[in-house]
């Protein structure tokens, strides 16, 4: 013989006892409840106006840094990394050791990036044959875009292409560009947000070389 359904237990009311839990609630921990759910959900659409309104414009999620500041070291060692390089061929952090590097972050699709470019290739150009190494690290960028940008401004100096963002992720990078200038020991000692100018990149260099 089968056996009778279950059924949950009615008040005279006519609601069920979850529903009498919840009307029985203190009106003060009910909203205790709906502000410890509100208040997060606030908070991060807070933070996110905050980053739309101090960056600009983004790919990806990406910030594009318009301004250029420079940020706080503590002379922490550089993280290691293996890149394929844009036109084949691949480069690490291994190959670096000995020399002063600029690590640049950066994408054919961001202004900044494109107005500092010709700096780059210039000064880079004065400096290879004094133990200076550039590294460009481009990110969220179509491979033949990155390709054709770099022919039009003439770069000589290895630039590769973080697919999966890990290199990014590993130097903490938050926007483009993004600088790392790294001495021959391996240690970043100074990292810029922004765009560079050739003379500010010629004084950051000539003290990382002791002139």
């Amino acid at each position: 013989m089968a056996s009778p359904p279950e059924y949950q237990s009615v008040s005279a009311a006519g609601e069920v006892p979850d529903q009498q839990r919840r009307r029985s609630l203190p009106f003060g921990r009910r909203t205790l409840i709906i502000a410890a759910v509100a208040v997060p959900v606030f908070a991060l659409l807070a933070i996110l106006a905050w980053a739309s309104a101090t960056s600009g414009p983004a790919r990806g999620g990406l910030a594009v840094n318009e301004r250029t500041i420079e940020m706080d070291t503590d002379g922490e060692i550089a993280p290691p990394f293996v890149m394929s390089l844009v036109g084949g061929g691949e480069i690490g952090s291994t190959d670096l050791r000995g020399k002063v590097v600029m690590l640049d972050f950066w994408a054919s699709w961001c202004p900044p990036c494109r107005e500092e470019a010709p700096a780059l290739a210039q000064v880079y150009g004065e400096y290879r044959d004094l133990g200076v190494e550039f590294v460009g690290v481009n990110l969220w960028d179509n491979a033949g875009d990155a390709e054709l940008f770099l022919q039009e401004q003439g770069h000589k100096y290895p630039n590769g292409i973080d697919d999966g963002g890990e290199i990014a992720i590993s130097y903490g990078v938050r926007g483009i560009p993004e600088k790392f200038f790294i001495d021959s020991e391996g240690r970043i000692v100074r990292k810029f947000s922004g765009p560079v100018d050739a003379e500010r990149l010629r004084q950051i260099l000539d003290s990382m070389l002791g002139g």
